[in-house]
């Protein structure tokens, strides 16, 4: 008798009854908070961090920051590898395994962070183990977004495909607000050499623990890749020759049906590059308005460092609140409206609101929040959106890689190219790449398909 036997997946008991669609978005959200809690707190303690990693050039201040945020999107390329690999977990063994490892991952890789040495203490060695920590939270949430936004579509019942998907950016706006929240009580509870020498150590210390948390609750989520998508062999592929008994052909055409690690770039070439399209404007939007505008507030007009996180924390509360309207609404007509207010938007108003940031607390709050009213045209949608380009069989991995991808060359560099234009004597020209970029995807916005309406594939 043959040893071979069929590949199981990780998944929780069925049952006979349908899931819980509160369950469904906790085991999704709460994990995926904390997952981003861990990412972004590197972005809004950077400024803590950066002279106790890399050392000063003589003269010159913003080395030691640039560096920080070149280790910011060193992470982000990192984010097409976890797309594709743990894009491909999820197509094969299922959303729920997928989740599971991008959270191990991401609490081992903040509990690094935690613990990275100073450069005074150990030379190069600091930034060494800051950049492999980095990386390793890169390939977490690259495959995090794949996963999370196919298994929040797949739960989602008819006509709720939009309300469902604006979670993955309500979870993620509550991991980020955790992170600013939290780095803006340090920076009230601490002095500036705290924050520099332990302060920051212990933001990234709790988010490991966090991680712990997440994966406690995402053991309970029910799986929604379909059992059907293993009994049906894959196309093109060919039976020939012999007698294998029955074991051997279902494993081998359990085998056959899981889909290949580029199968998705391979045969859905079109839709891998329009997910690049609707990503690219959307993603330098979301990190410049969501992460780097209290750096850019810093850095251009002298804005209290403190005050700074308390108004990115006061904005991430209303722009939270915002996702679930944004996704109802998208649901009644249509994603498309939505996409194109947002990029039109900022292709008009990025550059004026940008330069209305001065060093007033009231300026940076107002800009901040009319930016996230445009923002959530994007961010209600997006997970919709990608989840209705691509057929089941390889929707995580069909996803995350061209999403990662995009989101890497363009959002990930965002802080980075806003302060070195910055250190380049040429501050007014970030504003504009801004817009230019969201014109571009105005454009393909105007050729997408409406998919509110019509079924997903399961």
């Amino acid at each position: 008798m043959s040893s071979a036997q069929p590949i199981t997946e990780d998944r929780a008991p069925r049952g006979d009854r349908p899931p819980s669609p509160i369950r469904q978005l906790a085991a999704a959200s709460i994990g995926n908070a904390v997952e981003w809690y861990d990412w972004y707190a590197y972005s809004f303690l950077a400024v803590y961090f950066a002279d106790q990693v890399f050392p000063k050039e003589a003269g010159n201040s913003l080395v030691p920051l640039l560096s920080t945020f070149a280790v910011f999107a060193v992470g982000f390329f990192m984010r097409p590898v976890g797309g594709l690999l743990m894009g491909a977990v999820a197509d094969r063994r299922g959303r729920r395994a997928a989740l599971t490892l991008t959270i191990l991952l991401m609490g081992g890789a903040s509990l690094l962070v935690a613990l990275t040495p100073t450069y005074a203490a150990t030379g190069v060695l600091a930034p060494v183990v800051l950049v492999i920590a980095r990386l390793v939270q890169g390939l977490s949430v690259g495959g995090e977004f794949a996963a999370s936004t196919t298994f929040l579509v797949e739960s989602a019942g008819p006509g709720r495909r939009g309300l469902f998907s604006s979670f993955q950016y309500v979870s993620t706006t509550l991991g980020q607000l955790l992170a600013s929240g939290t780095g803006a009580l340090l920076a009230a509870l601490l002095t500036e050499r705290q924050m520099g020498q332990w302060g920051w150590r212990a933001a990234f210390l709790g988010g490991a623990l966090l991680s712990l948390l997440g994966l406690w609750i995402r053991s309970g989520a029910q799986e929604t890749r379909s059992p059907a998508l293993d009994s049906v062999p894959a196309r093109g592929s060919a039976r020939s020759g012999g007698t294998p008994s029955a074991v051997q052909t279902s494993a081998a055409e359990q085998q056959a049906a899981r889909p290949g690690l580029f199968e998705g770039l391979r045969r859905h070439p079109r839709q891998s590059l329009l997910i690049c399209g609707i990503t690219a404007g959307g993603t330098l939007a979301y990190y410049t308005w969501t992460t780097y505008l209290p750096t850019y507030a810093q850095v251009n007009a002298g804005f209290d460092k403190a005050d700074s996180l308390t108004v990115g924390t006061l904005s991430l509360v209303f722009f939270a609140l915002l996702q679930p309207l944004g996704g109802m609404l998208s649901d009644r007509i249509g994603r498309k409206p939505l996409l194109l207010a947002f990029a039109l938007g900022f292709a008009v108003l990025a550059v004026p609101l940008l330069h209305l940031v001065t060093g007033a607390f009231l300026s940076l709050l107002l800009v901040q929040c009319a930016g996230m009213v445009l923002l959530t045209g994007y961010t209600a949608v997006a997970a919709a959106v990608n989840a209705e380009v691509f057929p089941a069989r390889v929707r995580a991995a069909g996803i995350g890689f061209p999403y990662s991808l995009t989101v890497a060359l363009f959002g990930g560099t965002a802080p980075y190219v806003g302060t070195w234009f910055k250190q380049s004597g040429h501050p007014d020209l970030f504003p504009w790449y801004v817009a230019v970029l969201c014109l571009i995807s105005f454009g393909v916005y105007l050729t997408l398909p409406e998919t509110a309406h019509r079924e997903l594939e399961k």
